[in-house]
């Protein structure tokens, strides 16, 4: 009697290297649906700022706006600057519906997350996702934080909660401003709906791209004054200051 399931089966998915690659459509030859070549071609975030992960011209200092007033939150983690492709899988993802490009980039995530963990980097209690205004919610359909949380939550075995943080203000998009209007758009956007469950607690929010770092800076002001022990953000890449190459 064969006890061994069949390797089309969904128990051999996460093993299973028969596919393409999604940006190329060449054979992967991985676990996750990238070949290794447009692996490498992605737009690696070396050198950053130590705690806003800006892109700097060398690694490990601090930048100006970090340097004059530390951020609410520790640290951010990015692996890439928002550069192409991943400005382009970004977009489909958000904007296009493509999931699988999504759960490609939250498992990679994923993996960064997983060895710097390895290299000492304090693994949080809780992931936060950033929220969406409900009219945006109801027009978009998802919120694209959300998903990339939760994927990353079981990966990585760390609790999500996608309704703690809620934007009851439904303000102008961030996309739309500069970094000044960025920052008054923000105050008192958002609200936590149960503040007890933060207290004493390492947390990180996750999101697709940091920017300004105004929105990340209202939401880990919020999480501290309410209590939170630490804010660490999660996202797929950081974007250079305008004009920088």
């Amino acid at each position: 009697m064969r006890c061994q399931p069949c390797k089309k089966t969904q128990v051999y998915i996460c093993t299973n290297n028969d596919q393409n690659c999604l940006l190329c459509d060449e054979p992967a030859e991985q676990v996750h649906p990238i070949c290794s070549s447009c692996e490498s071609e992605l737009p690696w975030l070396d050198e950053r700022c130590r705690i806003c992960a800006l892109p700097l011209p060398l690694d490990g200092l601090l930048c100006g706006q970090c340097a004059r007033q530390r951020p609410a939150f520790r640290r951010v983690e990015a692996p890439w600057h928002y550069g192409f492709p991943l400005d382009a899988l970004i977009t489909r993802f958000k904007h296009q519906r493509q999931w699988p490009l999504g759960r490609l980039m939250a498992q990679m995530l994923g993996n960064w997350l997983a060895h710097r963990f390895a290299d000492g980097l304090p693994r949080p209690a809780l992931l936060l996702p950033v929220p969406m205004a409900s009219r945006r919610l109801r027009q978009r359909g998802y919120n694209q934080a959300a998903m990339l949380a939760e994927w990353i939550a079981a990966q990585l075995a760390i609790p999500c909660d996608t309704e703690l943080l809620t934007r009851p203000l439904d303000t102008t998009a961030q996309q739309e401003l500069d970094a000044r209007a960025r920052k008054r758009n923000l105050r008192n956007a958002f609200a936590l709906t149960r503040p007890e469950a933060i207290e004493g607690v390492h947390v990180a929010l996750v999101d697709d791209v940091l920017t300004t770092g105004a929105t990340a800076q209202a939401l880990a002001r919020l999480l501290r004054d309410t209590g939170a022990a630490r804010v660490d953000v999660y996202c797929l890449a950081r974007t250079p200051r305008p004009g920088s190459a």
